[in-house]
């Protein structure tokens, strides 16, 4: 690790015990404003300082079982034990390297993840929905929360549109980098044959607007359509006019929304995701003018992109953005997305540590 980065841990240290003895003070305590602010530093500070006390401990191993390398009979444990702490220290290394990044404004915000089947048919909607779970597995690690917005299936059980929220603090800033297409090669289960077929989806990730973007947003540029929803639905379906269809005028984006039974639920929901889609173009324009060496890297996150590859035949799913390939694929479709949105993370943020 640099040594520029290892001074600024030593001042956050310092900095955590200073606010540790503040928070016993009584006239600190006694100020309810002052003690959540110190509160809430204390609290943020304290996850990077316990990663920096580990990589201080590992640090200290490694010097001893050096000490240990002059010694014939103790040298082949020394040195395996030495490999197990080099890689153990780069994990610590790179969590505190993610910690320390700076977050974007929206980073902390709530996020709408649209998935739809592309290239492939069926296959493809088959594949939309492994992914949704793919990401609900993630959701549920983080203890995060999900609510649907819309759901289109298709003839096989699978989706060929499904957008949902996901309401948890800092989502956006991990699954921002998702948005693109995502492609899986395996033999369909349609596929009477065995053959190998590659199929796509895409996915978008957009921030969900706060209150105070969408007092921006003129009212008069918004169309609301309503008309009566169809498929499946029971007896309440196309009895009334619950569906609702919101358009922005200048930007041609459209929204429909009609799985409640109340138009007032289906309107809210609509323009919930039509404000994120409006703000995700101002994101991208503000993006293109301040990132445009990452974006060259990661590319812009566009659905045209194409992130990842899944890989069922080998096991394998490999990001081209980072060039990375990792045979876990079970463990990724579990849930396990930390594997590939860490090393993104830290690629697109690698500039923005101090030499």
């Amino acid at each position: 690790m640099k040594n520029s980065i290892i001074s600024k841990l030593i001042v956050i240290k310092h900095r955590y015990k200073e606010i540790e003895n503040d928070l016993n003070k009584i006239k600190i305590i006694n100020n309810k404003n002052i003690y959540k602010k110190l509160s809430k530093e204390y609290y943020k500070l304290g996850e990077i300082v316990n990663y920096f006390l580990i990589w201080e401990k590992i640090q200290k191993d490694i010097k001893v079982i050096k000490s240990f390398l002059s010694d014939d009979e103790m040298f082949d444990l020394a040195k395996e034990e030495l490999k197990k702490n080099y890689s153990y220290i780069k994990i610590i290394e790179n969590k505190i390297k993610l910690l320390l990044i700076p977050n974007c404004r929206e980073d902390i915000f709530n996020c709408f993840i649209e998935i739809r089947a592309a290239t492939g048919g069926n296959e493809a909607a088959i594949f939309a929905k492994e992914l949704f779970k793919m990401y609900y597995k993630y959701v549920e690690l983080y203890n995060w929360n999900i609510k649907f917005i819309s759901i289109c299936n298709s003839d096989l059980n699978g989706y060929k549109e499904i957008i949902f929220k996901v309401i948890g603090k800092g989502a956006y800033g991990r699954l921002k980098f998702e948005s693109g297409g995502h492609r899986v090669q395996r033999v369909p289960a349609t596929e009477s044959q065995g053959r190998i077929h590659t199929s796509t989806c895409t996915v978008a990730v957009m921030p969900e607007s706060s209150n105070n973007e969408i007092l921006k947003i003129n009212s008069n540029d918004i169309k609301v359509d309503s008309y009566r929803s169809s498929g499946a639905g029971g007896q309440h379906v196309n009895t009334t006019d619950s569906a609702v269809r919101v358009t922005h005028l200048p930007t041609g984006i459209t929204v429909e929304c009609q799985d409640e039974r109340s138009q007032h639920k289906n309107k809210a929901k609509a323009l919930s995701v039509l404000y994120a889609r409006i703000n995700a173009i101002k994101i991208a324009k503000l993006r293109a003018n301040r990132d445009a060496t990452r974006r060259s890297l990661l590319g812009t996150g566009d659905r045209s992109d194409r992130n990842r590859t899944y890989n069922f035949h080998h096991g394998r799913v490999t990001d081209h953005r980072i060039n990375l390939t990792l045979y876990q694929l079970n463990e990724i479709m579990s849930g396990k997305l930390d594997l590939l949105i860490e090393p993104i993370l830290l690629k697109y943020n690698s500039d923005k540590f101090v030499d």
